[in-house]
């Protein structure tokens, strides 16, 4: 008999909060540790106001996106799920909330700057590329918009 599936629940923490410091650990480890991104790049003027969203699964930290919102859509960053959870529906879920609460207030436009190997992901979700790739921290990118 295999175990149940854990539930994963997504919410709202401010940057400064327990759970937000421990959202930007989480992204430390996978973009500064694994990726090689400088960590003067992964941290930036946008994080303090950034609405920030977490996955947690059994009471840790799976996941995080932020949402910094601009005058022409709500620009979602920053997606990334723990190693040990990835596969798992996480950034999906993590997705989906953030829109869905963009959405509620009245923003509808979504921009993202994609990983080229993730196109795919965001690609299910709405999104489409635009432009040409572009390296972001020694790292190809595309953007990408639901509008």
């Amino acid at each position: 008999m295999s175990a149940a599936p854990s539930e994963t629940d997504i919410i709202r923490v401010p940057a400064s909060s327990t759970l937000g410091k421990a959202a930007l650990k989480l992204r430390h480890e996978v973009f500064v540790v694994e990726q090689g991104v400088p960590v003067e790049v992964e941290i930036d003027a946008d994080d303090p106001t950034a609405t920030h969203f977490v996955a947690l699964v059994e009471g840790e930290i799976a996941g995080t996106l932020r949402v910094v919102f601009k005058p022409e859509h709500a620009k979602i960053g920053r997606v990334v799920v723990h190693r040990d959870r990835r596969g798992s529906g996480i950034a999906r879920k993590m997705m989906i909330c953030a829109m869905d609460y963009c959405r509620g207030i009245g923003v509808g436009r979504f921009y993202l700057t994609a990983q080229t190997d993730k196109l795919g992901f965001y690609e299910k979700l709405g999104f489409a590329a635009f432009g040409a790739e572009f390296m972001d921290a020694g790292i190809p990118h595309l953007a990408m918009k639901t509008y």
